[in-house]
């Protein structure tokens, strides 16, 4: 079945062009021309995938993002303008899954997007006595993303999952952050290496205890037991 994808872009050349060339990549398309309609199409349609702008009427895309995070766990990926660390940071501190600068190229984010819905495809449809792994009171399914703690489900977006679960599967292992950022965004990482941070200090807020530990000048690893 065709995913889903929604554009919350008030630019109407770039909206264009993104939902033609990604109903030609075989993607149903919604669009929205700024924040306030872009709640409205998100709680409307269930997309499988949002592709949001920074700088939009009404509600700016960070707003937009936290009050869809606040309902959903949606992966989000934000387009902007804005290529600078600090706002990078803030597009993962909201809770974004990825984040694409502008000019961008149109194979990329088809690339991106694959990326993100091929770590989540299979989470529907769960039963137990799938594959996962476990720790302390952690358990971690191997077919979705999805995170237990106690019993309790922990929404994590796809990169907090997937850091985690890199941990979950090397207990022992100290990473580094440029281990991580390499082994996890699947590319060589140019870009500020803070954002990692911001990915663990979610994780750590999310989980409620102290599950990952920092190896002063080495990296992280899970705490030992």
């Amino acid at each position: 079945m065709a995913k889903t994808i929604l554009i919350i872009e008030d630019d109407k050349s770039i909206q264009n062009i993104l939902q033609e060339f990604l109903a030609a990549n075989g993607y149903l398309i919604e669009v929205a021309s700024d924040g306030v309609e872009g709640i409205e199409k998100f709680r409307g349609n269930n997309p499988d995938l949002i592709l949001l702008d920074l700088m939009l009427p009404k509600v700016d895309g960070y707003a937009v993002c936290e009050i869809i995070r606040q309902e959903s766990n949606v992966p989000i990926i934000m387009l902007t303008a804005k290529n600078d660390p600090a706002s990078q940071m803030k597009g993962f501190k909201v809770l974004a899954d990825d984040y694409i600068t502008k000019p961008f190229s149109l194979p990329l984010v088809v690339c991106r997007i694959e990326a993100v819905l091929r770590r989540i495809d299979e989470k529907k449809g769960r039963i137990d006595g799938r594959d996962k792994l476990s720790y302390k009171k952690l358990t971690l399914y191997l077919d979705g993303q999805e995170v237990l703690v106690d019993g309790k489900e922990v929404i994590l977006t796809v990169r907090e999952y997937e850091i985690l679960k890199l941990l979950m599967e090397n207990p022992n292992k100290i990473f580094s952050r440029e281990n991580l950022l390499c082994s996890i965004w699947g590319y060589e990482y140019y870009g500020d290496e803070r954002i990692l941070n911001t990915h663990i200090c979610n994780i750590r807020k999310k989980l409620g205890e102290e599950y990952i530990e920092t190896i002063r000048g080495r990296g992280y690893r899970l705490v030992k037991k």
